[in-house]
């Protein structure tokens, strides 16, 4: 069914590296990746002509559908109007102003991914706090910064398997964790070494982990008593709702994180500073050498992506799409469990707002160790094929669901019935 696929990424591996653009786009179910040609709301078509029904959604890039309509409309005025000066615009403070009252933070700064977010945020953290050290949990993931391409075995921080060329011993730069894990959190703050904690407040790379009951009262009470600053990361967990899990479960960050969905797809980013640590920050962005500090680039806060980032905001990640989104994920939650316990099977499916994870394993894992000491990478690639060759595609780094505004009961039906039809396979 994939005959231009094949032929494009056998033409690529001649100029692309492994013959994609980014080289984890290899890790699709199949020999070869198929190659997009239009993605419209919760579908996606290929360069053959298969449509497929899309719930990773760019593995949130594209969260809230491909290419909304009002955000399309935006995007092409501004195009035509100019895409980069290298001066503020109008949109820009509109932006500003929604975040604050989103995200309770007062101040904010735009950039163009979430990587690049979590990068400053590192920064201002450890300009404010004089300190050098980051913590992480082990199994996050914020993009490609160095600090939190870490792995904890046996208790020692190393470099993820698969990092290439990590700069420095992440030893020098970073403490790794278990996630809900207070005594842990406690013992890692106690020296007073660390700038901040950049977590997410729920975790996603290993599939979704939730926290427990009380463990983030207790990790911004231990962060404020030894004077580490709390960097809450919500480029996947906006899921949550329009102000993600900040907003929806009250909590107080020093700093907040955005990427991938606040553009609508458009490379954009920002990143959110309380009123405590702006003041101590603020004299040195009006120095002369503010261009050299290691924050910001040419192209960030250009005036397409802020346009993308206020039409995104303003029409597309709104409560009305939530209200409408919500009950569907409570479907495909639902949808999974049936066939869970229909079939007998030793896996469970867990909820984050509106995105739906299914394991291979009894119950959720309480962090990132006990995450991948339960996956099965066979499995995961065969459940991945199953729904591929079936027209619906899934998140290739686990089974990860997210539903869109255009996403419909019949479409989450569907996965449904493929899912049945898998398990019933798989056990006969």
């Amino acid at each position: 069914m994939h005959p231009k696929s094949r032929e494009l990424f056998e033409r690529a591996k001649a100029s692309l590296l492994a013959g994609v653009p980014m080289n984890w786009m290899v890790r699709w179910a199949g020999p070869y990746p198929i190659f997009a040609a239009e993605g419209r709301g919760a579908y996606v078509t290929d360069v053959d002509g298969n449509r497929y029904l899309d719930f990773c959604l760019g593995d949130t890039g594209s969260m809230f559908g491909h290419s909304p309509s009002r955000v399309v409309d935006v995007l092409r005025d501004q195009i035509a109007r100019g895409i980069t000066m290298m001066l503020p615009t109008e949109d820009s403070v509109w932006v500003g102003e929604e975040l604050a009252r989103r995200f309770g933070l007062p101040y904010w700064q735009v950039a163009m991914t979430a990587t690049d977010a979590n990068r400053f945020a590192i920064r201002l953290a450890r300009e404010v706090t004089r300190r050098r050290k980051i913590l992480v949990y082990n199994g996050c993931y914020h993009g490609t910064v160095d600090e939190a391409l870490v792995d904890l075995e046996k208790g020692r921080t190393l470099a993820r398997k698969g990092n290439i060329g990590p700069p420095v011993d992440p030893k020098l730069t970073t403490k790794v964790i278990e996630f809900n894990h207070v005594r842990a959190l406690e013992a890692a703050l106690r020296p007073r070494d660390v700038a901040a904690v950049l977590a997410e407040p729920a975790m996603t790379n290993r599939g979704i982990i939730l926290p427990e009951v009380g463990y983030h009262d207790a990790l911004r009470r231990i962060t404020r008593k030894y004077g580490t600053l709390l960097i809450i990361d919500e480029t996947h967990t906006i899921c949550c709702g329009p102000g993600g899990y900040t907003a929806a479960y009250g909590l107080e960050p020093d700093m907040v994180t955005l990427g991938k969905p606040i553009g609508s797809g458009v490379p954009a980013a920002a990143f959110g500073i309380s009123r405590g640590v702006s003041e101590r920050i603020l004299k040195k962005i009006k120095l002369d050498t503010t261009d050299e500090s290691g924050i910001g680039g040419t192209l960030s806060g250009n005036a397409l992506a802020v346009a993308a980032m206020r039409a995104t905001l303003q029409h597309v990640i709104t409560q009305a799409a939530f209200d409408h989104m919500m009950p569907l994920a409570e479907r495909f939650e639902a949808g999974v469990a049936r066939v869970i316990r229909d079939h007998g099977l030793s896996w469970h499916v867990i909820r984050l707002g509106v995105r739906v994870e299914y394991r291979f394993m009894p119950t959720p894992p309480r962090n990132g160790g006990e995450a991948a000491a339960a996956k099965d990478p066979e499995l995961d690639r065969l459940v991945h094929l199953y729904a591929l060759n079936r027209g619906i595609l899934l998140t290739p780094f686990h089974n990860m669901a997210l539903i869109a505004p255009d996403t419909s009961e019949s479409d989450v039906d569907y996965h449904t019935k493929v899912l049945d039809d898998f398990a019933r396979e798989l056990i006969d």
